[in-house]
């Protein structure tokens, strides 16, 4: 059993790196698509919305294989990581940019009137009233997403990323004894979610404070 925790320790960098990663490159993606289906005009929100909705509408797996098959076995050469990366960062971009949105809307009206009564530019408003505000209410969506992005996370050993699942597959492969390692696999998916699980309730709890105050 520990030499099977052994090499499945061999994934755990990889997963990470992975969700991490790709939560980073949604969350910064996600927060323009969110805008542009809020506040934008109605062409721009049309297009917003279709972008969201396409992109949430095929499986992870088909972005992996159109990224990794389609867009790296051309002109533009991609690693497995980088492959994983801009699939699931994609994935994640649609996903936070409805969390996103609804942070925005759960801002009381009164607060933007406020905002706007005082004379402050638009980019001032979403920074110094809007976007603490909105703070408060996305973090504790946007870590359970996180948790099901590591989750996710796992199908990138179809392509060949070297995450737990990777390594798990393999043993497999060459013991058969898939539900020792598969179940030790699980487990270590879900010792990694724990912490963020625990860092989301701290930091909205902290957030919570301070917006009290």
């Amino acid at each position: 059993m520990l030499h099977y925790l052994s090499v499945l320790a061999n994934g755990i960098g990889q997963t990470v790196a992975i969700t991490v990663t790709s939560f980073v490159v949604g969350a910064v993606l996600g927060l323009p698509l969110a805008l542009m289906r809020y506040a934008g005009p109605l062409p721009v929100r049309v297009i917003g919305g279709a972008v969201v909705e396409t992109v949430r509408a095929i499986p992870p797996i088909v972005w992996l294989f159109i990224v990794f098959y389609g867009i790296g076995s051309g002109s533009v050469q991609l690693s497995t990581f980088a492959a994983a990366v801009i699939g699931l960062g994609i994935i994640a971009a649609a996903y936070l940019s409805e969390i996103y949105r609804a942070g925005l809307k759960a801002v009381a009206q009164g607060q933007w009137e406020a905002a706007q009564a005082l004379g402050l530019p638009r980019l001032a408003i979403y920074r110094k009233v809007i976007f603490p505000q909105m703070l408060g209410v996305v973090i504790p969506p946007s870590a359970t997403y996180a948790i099901g992005l590591l989750k996710d996370s796992a199908i990138a050993s179809i392509i060949g990323a070297t995450d737990i699942t990777f390594y798990a597959t393999q043993e497999t492969q060459a013991t058969l004894q898939g539900l020792s390692i598969f179940g030790l696999a699980a487990l270590l998916y879900i010792a990694l979610s724990i912490p963020i699980a625990a860092t989301s309730r701290i930091t909205d709890r902290k957030l919570t404070e301070r917006l009290a105050r």
